[in-house]
Order: structure tokens, then sequence, then C-alpha cells
């Protein structure tokens, strides 16, 4: 495809990164800055117009946000799971009531969001969720009950979105509902955030009993969540690849500054490794920017995720590769109570062991390709 910026786009650029430039140094927590972009309508960018205090901008101008925010050392943000996700669900899929009543507050920063779809049991086989809503039959509510994990943000955000089961008798995708769910619900919602290798925990686990979820805040209709669910999965990469991919090269950098440093880039094998990731982040964007220009291919999105997993993963072993010896330093006492600190190159190591995992694992992913795209046969459920 023909991907090139005209000037307005140009335009574009200058006004962001110099609000960017005034904005970015001076935020003070997460919630804030969410306030703060939403202020300057820098959020749902991407959504149509239709008075939710966004402004709108071209798919080319959405680009160009995405990447001067990644250049810009901008904080990380906790918005973009409802402006990324539960906004273009909700556009597509949800009545002007709901959209007048949760796409305002996101675009203004002022509601934060998580996910409510993984369980123990139901991971990547998203089909198998157990969590059940059954209908108050004294009250406009349903009841939620289960237990979701992997819920990230789950701690800061104040609505999920969560996948339950609202027909007993139902089976697999069938029977599935998209609930809009207040996590402000003491007693009946707890979220209990999960410890990693990192020593962050931005992920949780979510425990429901007997929480509300207003009948009014279904999503699609009764029954209908698993198409729901579906829709808003080819939402969660879009732009925000590009983005993705500028500070995967900033990584790549840094790795490359440390082997010269080391001297590990004398080594011939390590020097073809590095070509090698270089070249395939090169090849990752323009995969990237021909999804963006509508190739009408179902199955990009997954050979998308395969790409920049693999990818990510074997820049965290190159990253310790290249330190030799001093990689594996870490702190005196690793009980799980002592805090520690990582250096760049072992976070990227460590966080990049679940690439291949989160977000639908390299296995699903290559079923979908076969499936959808090539349409092999389907692979069989359940036991021998």
């Amino acid at each position: 495809m023909d991907f090139g910026f005209t000037p307005d786009d140009e335009a574009f650029r200058t006004e962001a990164r110099a609000w960017l430039s005034e904005h970015a140094g001076s935020a003070t927590d997460r919630r804030s800055w969410e306030r703060a972009l939403g202020a300057a309508g820098w959020i749902g960018l991407g959504w149509p117009e239709g008075g939710y205090g966004n402004r709108t901008a071209t798919l080319t101008q959405q680009v160009v946000w995405a990447e001067e925010y990644a250049c810009s050392g901008a904080p990380p943000r906790s918005g973009h799971i409802g402006e990324k996700l539960l906004a273009p669900t909700l556009i597509t899929h949800g009545g002007d009531e709901q959209k007048a009543r949760f796409l305002p507050p996101v675009a203004a920063g002022d509601e934060l969001w998580c996910q409510g779809y993984s369980e123990p049991g139901a991971g990547s086989d998203l089909a198998g969720v157990r969590t059940a809503a059954v209908r108050d039959p004294h009250e406009p509510y349903y009841r939620i009950s289960g237990q979701k994990i992997w819920t990230s943000l789950a701690h800061e955000a104040d609505w999920c979105f969560v996948l339950a089961r609202t027909d007993p008798e139902s089976r697999r995708h069938h029977g599935l509902s998209f609930l809009l769910v207040p996590m402000d619900q003491p007693g009946r919602i707890e979220v209990r955030p999960i410890r990693q290798l990192t020593g962050t925990s931005e992920f949780n686990e979510v425990f429901f009993d007997g929480a509300r979820a207003h009948t009014e805040h279904v999503v699609g209709g009764e029954g209908n969540g698993w198409r729901v669910a579906m829709s808003l999965l080819g939402f969660e990469r879009g732009v925000s690849t590009l983005a993705q991919q500028i500070g995967f090269a900033a990584e790549l950098d840094g790795v490359l500054r440390t082997a010269v440093a080391t001297g590990a880039a004398s080594d011939p094998v390590i020097r073809s490794l590095l070509v090698r990731q270089w070249a395939e982040l090169r090849a990752m964007r323009w995969n990237a920017l021909r999804t963006l220009g509508g190739s009408g291919d179902p199955g990009a999105p997954s050979v998308a995720k395969l790409l920049w997993a693999g990818w990510h993963q074997r820049l965290g072993e190159l990253a310790v590769r290249v330190r030799g010896a001093a990689a594996g330093v870490g702190p005196v006492d690793w009980s799980p109570s002592a805090p520690y600190e990582l250096d760049a190159e072992q976070h990227l190591f460590l966080f990049s062991r679940a690439d291949t995992i989160y977000g639908g694992s390299d296995q699903v992913q290559r079923t979908i390709i076969a499936e959808r795209v090539l349409g092999l046969p389907r692979e069989p459920k359940g036991g021998m």
C-alpha cells in the first residue's frame, strides 16, 4: 500500500508533538494524566463524531498521534482499555443510551476500565467461561459470581466489561453475555494483585460474589456475548501496534548500545542476531501498515500477534546474552516479600517470557490462521 503523510498530517504531528512536549513531564499520576489527555481532546481520536467530547482524526493522524506519544516519553496509559477496546465495541454494538452514558467519561479520562475475560479454566479457550450472571427476580440487575484472572489494571479501574454465562444450561460460546459492571462494590468484588517475576503487579485476580450489573448494561443483548467479545478482540490490534513497535525499537537500540559497550557486538553471531531483530521489526511495521490499509485478511490480527510476541521474546533473550554474566546479578534476598530492582535488560527478559501466552497464546493464533484463513479441518474438542 502507499502509506504517506499529507501536509495536514504533518501539521497535526507538529501540534501533537508540541502538546506532549509541554505536558508529558508535568503528569503527577496516571489518573490525572488521563484527565489531562481528555481535557485536550486526545482520547478517542478514532471515534466518530457524536458529542462524546473527543476530537476526530483520520487514520493517518491516529498513526501520527500513536507514534508521537510513544516517542515522547509520556506516562503509560491507564485508559487505553476503555478507549481502544470498550469504546469501539459500544460504537459497534451498544445502544444509544449506553454510548451516551459511557463514552463521554472515557473521553474525559474520568472512568477507567478493565477486561473481565480470562478465567483459571478459560484462558486461551475463552468459550469455557464459567462465571455466571443470574437475573434478580425482584430488581433490574444480574447477580454475578465467579472469578477472572490476568485482569490488567483492575486495581485502578472504575468499571469492568465481563463475559459471563447468563444461560446456565448453555455450553461453550452459546449463552454468554457481555456485561458492564461497576467495580466499586465492597463485599461483592475483591481484587487481588498478582505479583510477577518482575516484581510488578499490574495483573490481578478478580472475584465476584453476587456483584450487580444493571440489565440496561448488557451490550448487544442477552446471549450475544460471544459475538460482541470476538468483535472486541478485533479492535485490540490496530493503530496502537505501530506505537508498540516504536517502543520495541527503543528497546532494540538499548540492546545494541549494550552490545557495543560490552564488546559482544564483535561476535559475528551476535551481530547477525541484532541485524535479524532490526529487519524483522521493519517487516512488522509494513505488515501493520498493510493491515491498517484494509487488507481484509481475517488472519491479520493473529499473524501480527505471532510476529511481535516471538520477536519481543527473542529480544529479551538477546538482551541478557549481550550482558554476559552481569545479566544474572540480582538481589541478595530473593524472598517473596523482599523488594528488588531490575535493570532494563533484566525486566525485558523476564516480562517477555509471557508474550507468547497472554493476549492469545501462539497455539491459539496458529489455530485461528489454520481454520479461518487456510480452511484446514477444525481441531477436535475434548478428550479421546
